[in-house]
């Protein structure tokens, strides 16, 4: 029954899924439509750039909010009016690209210390002390942990490829507290039905009231504690491919992103203003 439940569940969740999109992109054509006060099916591919020029430099939209009216527009020429010249004439903006705000060591302990119940603080110390996402922590089993060879076993990580990553020392010895008290049967961490893991916007919620608690001015989700787990270990020297191999990533490029944020990359060249024949004096103003 359990089962069949969650099933239902999971069926209605994709439903509504389904509906919410269609209503997004049904709002997007409408909203082109009404720019032009004409149908659709009357306008063209120079039509369609005017509005994407309309939407970037009149109304200074985000690029994600224009590859959102974009993909509802290739949807609407491609698929129900079959125009051949739909995705050659309907480009996806180019996003800026941003890079991830990192917590120092420090700042690590301090957040992990504001972390109110002890089930909240072992998930996200498993996060950063294995660079784990979030949905891959919570889908742990109690097998998965395997002490003999020190590895953590993340099964149908993303893209359903399976994995094996460190097993800190500490963790596994926070771990095995966490299990004498809990008594974990399948899930190492499960929900309130012990058939179930615990649920992301659980934790993410302990996570916005740990960075609250923690006074933290940076961001925090249960993603930097990954970010963290990277940058980290890029500064105590470990190399670009291993790191590939312990996050999970596809590509190299993806991992070599943070050698952007490892400060012994970053800092480790001298900074022109330091090697003048005497220090320069700002001068400040003191009207």
């Amino acid at each position: 029954m359990t089962v069949l439940r969650q099933r239902m569940l999971d069926d209605m969740r994709i439903r509504n899924l389904a509906a919410e999109t269609q209503t997004s992109y049904l709002r997007q054509v409408a909203k082109f439509a009404r720019y032009y006060g004409q149908s659709p099916e009357l306008l063209g591919p120079e039509d369609i750039r005017t509005y994407q020029l309309h939407l970037i430099d009149d109304r200074q939209l985000a690029p994600t909010s224009v590859a959102g009216t974009v993909a509802a527009l290739r949807f609407l020429y491609q698929v129900t009016l079959k125009r051949d010249w739909a995705v050659e004439a309907l480009p996806l903006p180019k996003r800026g690209e941003t890079l991830p705000v990192v917590l120092s060591p420090e700042e690590v302990v301090r957040f992990l210390d504001g972390v109110a119940r002890p089930k909240h603080r072992m998930i996200l110390t498993t996060c950063y002390a294995a660079g784990l996402r979030l949905s891959e922590a919570l889908r742990l089993q109690v097998t998965d942990v395997d002490s003999d060879r020190m590895v953590l076993h993340v099964a149908q990580g993303k893209g359903a490829r399976d994995r094996y990553v460190m097993l800190s020392p500490t963790l596994l010895e926070q771990l095995r507290a966490w299990w004498r008290v809990e008594r974990p049967a399948r899930w190492l961490f499960p929900g309130r039905n012990p058939e179930q893991p615990m649920q992301k916007g659980t934790v993410q919620w302990a996570c916005r009231l740990a960075r609250y608690r923690s006074r933290l001015a940076k961001p925090v989700t249960p993603h930097s504690l990954r970010h963290a787990f990277a940058v980290h270990l890029l500064e105590v020297g470990t190399d670009v491919r291993t790191i590939q191999l312990l996050l999970g990533h596809r590509r190299l490029e993806t991992t070599a992103r943070y050698l952007r944020l490892a400060t012994t990359k970053v800092c480790s060249a001298t900074s022109p203003l330091d090697l003048l024949p005497r220090p320069a004096t700002a001068s400040v103003s003191t009207h």
